[in-house]
């Protein structure tokens, strides 16, 4: 079965999301692609929509929107009760697209000529065992200010891509104290962080070059520790996150590793992907080869 499964999310992005879905319809039928459209109506309605369908009637499932519409496509299909698996291809529509900006695939026409071509690419992924569940990721795990970030960004969305500067900025300010132990590869550290983020892709957020040495298929999640720091030093490390400069400042500590726990004091929040999913104590790890990506 050549059949595509269509997920469309019309809230993605604050481009004009039908425009884009638009010029996909278009080129599946112009190239005499069959495909099944659905749009999804709330949040998480992509993993349930992958889930449960019955993949004998589709090749590959598509995602028009952006990281969290293939987030839940990517969790929908990973939590199958039949453990089957296909190809999934995403045409890019969010506001941040942190995946296919580290792939250099932002243009959603080109996007869309790759799920055309049907010719995976093996890559992996991150699996997250949380205080609440299972979580996978393709793009990022984060913990700390990064996670506080994306929560006062999500209330700055009229303000688009830039609503993720003025809320590090915020959060910069308050400069928050947390005190937890972080295990990378079975070696115990106990500190005040600023913020965790374990990395897949170089991109996340809108623009910001967090891992300049990640790849997707090495094996390996780039790490990035920033302890507790002053304001004035977080403040120097932040418009270095846009070239992937902060790696060489001395507050961050950047390393590879398979494994990875956090354990705090509290239940603080996870920013899986750009969406805020589950909660510390969490055990991050490395799934190599974990999905077939049409890219």
């Amino acid at each position: 079965m050549s059949r595509i499964l269509l997920v469309a999310n019309p809230k993605s992005g604050v481009r004009s999301n039908k425009n884009i879905l638009d010029l996909t319809i278009s080129e599946f039928e112009k190239n005499n692609i069959e495909f099944t459209l659905i749009h999804t109506e709330y949040a998480g309605h992509a993993i349930s929509l992958v889930k449960n369908c019955n993949f004998n009637e589709y090749a590959s499932v598509c995602a028009v929107g952006g990281d969290g519409t293939l987030n839940e496509v990517l969790n929908g299909m990973l939590t199958r009760v039949d453990q089957s698996k296909v190809p999934i291809g995403l045409v890019p529509g969010g506001t941040g697209n942190s995946f296919m900006k580290t792939l250099d695939l932002l243009e959603p026409l080109e996007a869309i000529l790759k799920i055309i071509k049907n010719k995976p690419r093996t890559i992996d992924l991150m699996k997250v065992s949380g205080s609440d569940g299972v979580y996978y990721s393709l793009n990022l795990v984060g913990w700390g200010m990064a996670t506080d970030i994306s929560i006062v960004a999500e209330k700055l969305r009229v303000l688009g891509g830039q609503r993720y500067n003025i809320a590090s900025v915020i959060e910069i300010i308050r400069n928050k104290k947390r005190p937890a132990t972080l295990i990378i590869d079975d070696v115990e550290t106990t500190n005040d962080f600023c913020f965790i983020i374990a990395c897949n892709t170089k991109y996340v957020g809108k623009g910001m070059k967090m891992a300049p040495e990640a790849v997707i298929d090495d094996g390996l999640m780039d790490l990035i520790v920033v302890k507790q720091n002053s304001r004035s030093t977080l403040l120097s490390v932040f418009p270095k996150l846009f070239n992937g400069e902060h790696i060489s400042h001395p507050a961050c500590e950047y390393l590879k590793c398979r494994t990875f726990s956090i354990r705090s004091e509290q239940n603080d929040p996870l920013n899986i992907d750009g969406e805020i999913i589950g909660c510390a104590p969490v055990d991050v790890e490395l799934v190599e080869n974990g999905i077939e990506l049409l890219v």
